[in-house]
C-alpha cells in the first residue's frame, strides 16, 4: 500500500493533468451509453426515458423489416469495403514509393502536397465537388464544352455516387494515412538494405523481401481497425451529397438514423439502428482481428 500511495504522489501532477480529459470522455462516451436503453423502449419525451413502455425488441424487429434495411446495409458496406479496397493498399504503395525518394528537398514537398487536402474540412470538400461536378458551370462541364463533348450530371447518377465518395476521400486522405507506414519504414534496420545490396537486390527486391513484410504487422493493426468501423461511414460528407437523384445509393446507416430521430422524431428507432450498427461493428472487429492473429500473430487484443 506504501508503494502504491508513494506512486500516486509522486506521479499527481500528471493525475490532474489527465483529470480533465478523463472527465470528458466520462461525460461525453460513457454517461450516454444509459440512453441506449431507448432502443429497448417506446421513448417519449414528455414521459422520459424510465417511465417510457418497455418494448423489447420491437424497435429492432420494426428495422429489420423496413425495406430501408437491405438498402442501408448494402449502400454501407458497399462505400466502406470499396473505400478499404482502394485507399488502404494505395496508401501502402505512396509511403514505399514515398520512402524511395532521395533528393531531400523534393521529398519533403511532395509529403506536404500530399497531406495538405486533408486538412479541408468536408463542407468544403463537398462544396468543391459540387462545384467541379456541376453539368451546367462546373470545371469539368467546361473542360468538355472545349472539345465539344456534354458533361454528364453525375451528382444526379445513383450508380456514380460511390466513385466520387470513395475516390474524392481518397484524394484527401491518401497522404496522411500513409504516414505511419512512413513511420514505421523509417524504424527498419539499414543493415538489412546494406546486406541486401551486397547480395545485389535492387530496389524491387528490396521492397518486397525487406519493406513489406516489416511494415506488415502496422498494417495489420490498420486494417484490423478500419474493419472495425465498417458500418460507421461518415455522415458529413455523405449527407452533403445527397440528392433526390442519387438517394438509393447513398442512403446509408448514419443518415438513415439522422433523419428518423431528429427529424422524424423517432428516437428509439434510431437509438436501435445505431445499436445493431455498434454491435456488427464489434462482431468484425472481434472476427478480423481473430483471422490476423491466426494468420499473421498480430492483433489488438
Amino acid at each position: 500500500m506504501k508503494t502504491i500511495s508513494s506512486r500516486v504522489k509522486k506521479s499527481l501532477p500528471l493525475y490532474l493533468l489527465l483529470l480533465p480529459s478523463a472527465l470528458l470522455l466520462f461525460c461525453f462516451a460513457y454517461l450516454p451509453l444509459g440512453g441506449l436503453v431507448m432502443a429497448f423502449k417506446n421513448y417519449s419525451p414528455a414521459v422520459g426515458i424510465i417511465k417510457s413502455p418497455w418494448v423489447g425488441f420491437a424497435n429492432f424487429i420494426k428495422f429489420f423489416k423496413s425495406y430501408q434495411f437491405v438498402l442501408t446495409i448494402k449502400n454501407t458496406l458497399v462505400l466502406s469495403v470499396y473505400g478499404i479496397l482502394i485507399g488502404f493498399p494505395l496508401a501502402i504503395m505512396l509511403a514505399l514509393m514515398c520512402n524511395q525518394l532521395r533528393n531531400g528537398l523534393f521529398k519533403k514537398t511532395f509529403q506536404v502536397v500530399t497531406y495538405l487536402p486533408h486538412f479541408i474540412s468536408t463542407m468544403v470538400m463537398c462544396g468543391l465537388i459540387l462545384l467541379f461536378l456541376s453539368p451546367s458551370n462546373g470545371l469539368f462541364a467546361n473542360i468538355a464544352k472545349l472539345i465539344g463533348i456534354k458533361f454528364p450530371n453525375l451528382m444526379a447518377d445513383p450508380k456514380a455516387f460511390k466513385h466520387i465518395y470513395v475516390w474524392s476521400d481518397v484524394w484527401q486522405h491518401l497522404g496522411w494515412d500513409s504516414i505511419i507506414y512512413l513511420a514505421a519504414l523509417s524504424n527498419i534496420d539499414p543493415t538489412y538494405y546494406e546486406a541486401a545490396t551486397i547480395d545485389g537486390a535492387g530496389t524491387f527486391q528490396q521492397i518486397r523481401h525487406i519493406d513489406i513484410p516489416l511494415i506488415l504487422p502496422t498494417a495489420m493493426i490498420l486494417l484490423i481497425m478500419r474493419a472495425g468501423s465498417i458500418l460507421g461511414v461518415g455522415f458529413e460528407k455523405v449527407y452533403l451529397l445527397q440528392n433526390v437523384q442519387n438517394a438509393m445509393s447513398s442512403e446509408i446507416i448514419s443518415t438513415y438514423v439522422y433523419k428518423m430521430g431528429l427529424q422524424g422524431g423517432q428516437y428509439s428507432l434510431s437509438t436501435a439502428v445505431g445499436l445493431f450498427n455498434t454491435l456488427v461493428n464489434v462482431v468484425v472487429l472481434l472476427f478480423v482481428n481473430f483471422i490476423s492473429k491466426k494468420t499473421t500473430e498480430t492483433s489488438l487484443l
